[in-house]
């Protein structure tokens, strides 16, 4: 990052020879590009269109990312070009051990449709918890594994025109929500860490992993959670000071009374007392201002998409596939995206960023 004496930014991306940058000062573009043709030679190719797989369209004030190309090679790939369109991404009530069920496959073959996917997570997020499913019987694929693995390419077959969209806001405020699923885990019975944060309405980043630790109730899964998204969020204010320093505490969401209660008053001695004190440091920020948990009802959070999406396919999946259209966006409401995270972010000034699909 650039950063002029007049507060003006401009964000510059290097990747092996090719470099991207953007910026809120035009004069700025104009001074790199002759400092860099001083120093090498170079192509301009204009505004971005294709990038490592990346198609992006571009207008006034508006950004659509997409995998289309990457998709259908995919599909050609491992011959699935002409498969029947799946409607969701991962069949409702799929439950997934390491012994699964039917014979070996073969690992490589298996690694490399895992490989193929992760990359599409790119702008496309609505595969993410499939993805990150079938993620885990890497070491020992069967038959019941791969079922699952091919039906996420069903589901790319029937969406590949499907990508990102981007519009810019000014709004930079942060917010975060945070939820756990209990033992989700049939091996081990960890619980996910699952947490993600909105720059307005704009969804720019999140995390899904599995905790170190078996957590022994809900509450406890729930404050484990809490104590991860409130590490990242600090780190998100520090990192956002060069844009706009955020006076205001960060409001973390989630839907658990319990673990809201336990952060401001540790009065429940006998069930909290064997929870890690390294995750009692949330309480020193709530104090301070810096954080501040704020409950929501569990069918409003934003991210139960990554460890719940399959319950709840039928209904809110096609509901939002219907109505969010590029360019749409004043279709999409709080509510209707509650169980649905397919936001990705990239920097534009500061962007909107909807599931879309190309018209």
């Amino acid at each position: 990052m650039k950063k002029s004496l007049q507060g003006r930014v401009m964000f510059i991306y290097l990747y092996v020879d090719d470099i991207l940058f953007t910026r809120d000062n035009h004069t700025m573009v104009q001074d790199f590009k002759q400092s860099m043709v001083k120093e090498f030679e170079k192509t301009n190719l204009g505004l971005i269109a294709y990038f490592l797989g990346l198609e992006v369209k571009q207008c006034s004030d508006e950004i659509f990312i997409s995998q289309v190309k990457y998709a259908t090679k995919v599909l050609k790939k491992f011959v699935m070009e002409d498969c029947c369109p799946a409607d969701n991404p991962v069949e409702y009530g799929t439950k997934l051990t390491k012994e699964g069920e039917g014979d070996l496959v073969n690992p490589i073959y298996y690694k490399s449709i895992m490989g193929c996917l992760y990359y599409l997570t790119c702008t496309r997020p609505d595969i993410l918890f499939g993805v990150s499913l079938i993620n885990r019987y890497m070491e020992k694929p069967r038959s019941s594994h791969l079922k699952t693995t091919k039906r996420i390419l069903y589901f790319i077959k029937g969406t590949t025109s499907y990508g990102s969209f981007y519009s810019s806001s000014h709004n930079l405020e942060i917010t975060g929500y945070s939820d756990s699923d209990w033992a989700g885990n049939l091996e081990d019975r960890k619980s996910p860490t699952v947490f993600v944060f909105f720059m307005g309405e704009t969804t720019f980043t999140w995390t899904l992993k599995k905790q170190s630790i078996v957590a022994l109730s809900t509450c406890e899964a729930e404050y484990i959670v809490v104590a991860s998204c409130v590490c990242h969020a600090i780190w998100l204010r520090k990192l956002m000071e060069d844009l706009q320093k955020q006076s205001k505490a960060t409001q973390i969401f989630i839907d658990k009374k319990s673990a809201i209660v336990l952060v401001k008053n540790p009065v429940h001695h006998e069930r909290s007392k064997h929870i890690d004190t390294r995750f009692y440091f949330i309480r020193e920020h709530i104090k301070e201002g810096d954080m501040e948990l704020v409950h929501v009802k569990t069918h409003e959070q934003k991210n139960l998409v990554h460890h719940e999406c399959s319950k709840h396919i039928d209904t809110r999946f096609h509901f939002i596939r219907e109505h969010i259209k590029e360019g749409d966006v004043e279709l999409v409401n709080v509510k209707i995206m509650n169980k649905l995270l397919t936001f990705f972010k990239v920097i534009k000034d500061s962007c909107f960023l909807l599931f879309a699909e190309e018209a």
